[in-house]
C-alpha cells in the first residue's frame, strides 16, 4: 500500500481478522464493523446456543432474517444446484454428527452412530421472504460454505466508508482487496511452510478451502474434517484444497466451497470466476485464463480447458 498502512487485528467468529487501510480506523469504524460481526454471527452461527439458527434447530418457526439472508440463501440454491445436492444448508447436523459440534470436541463418532446425510429437499423445509427466516421442521442451517466471504463483503464495506483508498480485509486467509494489488500466496495442504503457487489480486476477494483446515483423527486412521458431501453426510476424498478469485467474497467463497465437486467448475464459469485447486493425489488443476502463477511441472493450460498438472 501507498504510505504507511494501518493494521488492525482481532479474532472474531473463530478464526483471525487483519484488516489493512491507508489511515488507521477510528474507534468508531471499529466500533461498527464489531457491530456487523456480532450481527451476523447471532444470526448464523451455529456455535452459539443463543443464535437464530439454533433457535430454529431445537423448534421450527419463523425468525426476523438479517438483509443478507436472501443473497445468501440465494447462492446457497445456486450451489445446491449445481453440485447436485452436494451442497446443503442443512449439513449442520451432519458435521455435528462427525465431531465438528458447538464445543469443536471434533471427536470421531462415526463408530458409534454413522454418518447423516442432510435432509435433500431443503428447499422445502427453509424459506426466506419479506425479512422472514423460516425452518418448516427443526433443522440446523450451516452457512459455511459461504457465511465467512459474506461477512468479508460486509466488513469492507464499513471499511471502505470509513477510510478511503487501499483495503485489505482478511479473515482468516478469506480476503478482499481493493486498491493496490496483492501478492497472496497459495498454501500448500500437506505442507504449510510451502506454498503451490502465488496469485496477484487486484480489486477482488481471494477465497479458499482446504481438508487440512479442521481435521481430526478417525478410528479408521483416514482424518474427518469439515468439508462434507450433504448427500451421503461423509467428508470428501478427491479434491485437497480450493481457491477461487471473484469481485466479491461472498462468490468466491461458495466457488471455493463448489470446486470440492464436479459441478464447481462449471458454476465458476457461469459466474466468471477463476479457480484452482489440488487433488489428494497431488495434481494441481485451474480454470482457462487463470492468472496465477502456479509451481507446477509441465504447460501451461491452452485457453480453452482447464489445466492439469503433477504437483
Amino acid at each position: 500500500m501507498a504510505g504507511d498502512p494501518a493494521s488492525w487485528r482481532f479474532d472474531a467468529i473463530g478464526t483471525t481478522w487483519e484488516i489493512v487501510t491507508a489511515a488507521p480506523l477510528d474507534e468508531a469504524a471499529r466500533a461498527e464493523v464489531g457491530a456487523v460481526i456480532e450481527a451476523f454471527d447471532r444470526t448464523w452461527s451455529r456455535f452459539r446456543a443463543d443464535s437464530s439458527v439454533r433457535a430454529l434447530a431445537r423448534a421450527a418457526g419463523a425468525v426476523p432474517a438479517p438483509p443478507d439472508a436472501g443473497p445468501l440463501l440465494d447462492a446457497y440454491a445456486a450451489l445446491s444446484d449445481a453440485t447436485d445436492g452436494a451442497v446443503n444448508p442443512l449439513v449442520g447436523a451432519s458435521l455435528e454428527r462427525l465431531g465438528y459440534d458447538a464445543d469443536y470436541s471434533l471427536h470421531d463418532r462415526l463408530a458409534a452412530h454413522g454418518p447423516r446425510a442432510a435432509p435433500e429437499r431443503w428447499r422445502d423445509l427453509v424459506r426466506w421472504h419479506g425479512g422472514v427466516l423460516e425452518v418448516r421442521e427443526p433443522a440446523l442451517v450451516d452457512v459455511g460454505a459461504l457465511g465467512k466471504g459474506r461477512l468479508v463483503d460486509l466488513v469492507l464495506g464499513v471499511v471502505r466508508r470509513a477510510v478511503p483508498g487501499d483495503a485489505i480485509v482478511d479473515a482468516g486467509g478469506d480476503l478482499a482487496v481493493r486498491g493496490r494489488a496483492q501478492r497472496i500466496g497459495l498454501e500448500h495442504p500437506f505442507d504449510p511452510r510451502r506454498a503451490i503457487g502465488v496469485w496477484e489480486v487486484t480489486d477482488a476477494a481471494l477465497c479458499a478451502s482446504a481438508t487440512n483446515r479442521r481435521a481430526w483423527p478417525s478410528a479408521t486412521g483416514t482424518p474427518l474434517h469439515h468439508v462434507l458431501d450433504a448427500r451421503t453426510g461423509l467428508p470428501v476424498r478427491t479434491i485437497a484444497a480450493t481457491w477461487a478469485t471473484a469481485p466479491d467474497a461472498m462468490r468466491a467463497d461458495a466457488v471455493a466451497t463448489a470446486l470440492f465437486f464436479d459441478g464447481g467448475p462449471r458454476l465458476a464459469r457461469e459466474w466468471g470466476v477463476e479457480w484452482v485447486r489440488m487433488t489428494t493425489d497431488g495434481r494441481v488443476e485451474w480454470s482457462p485464463g487463470c492468472v496465477a502463477e502456479l509451481f507446477v511441472r509441465g504447460e501451461r493450460a491452452a485457453p480453452d480447458r482447464a489445466g492439469f498438472a503433477s504437483e
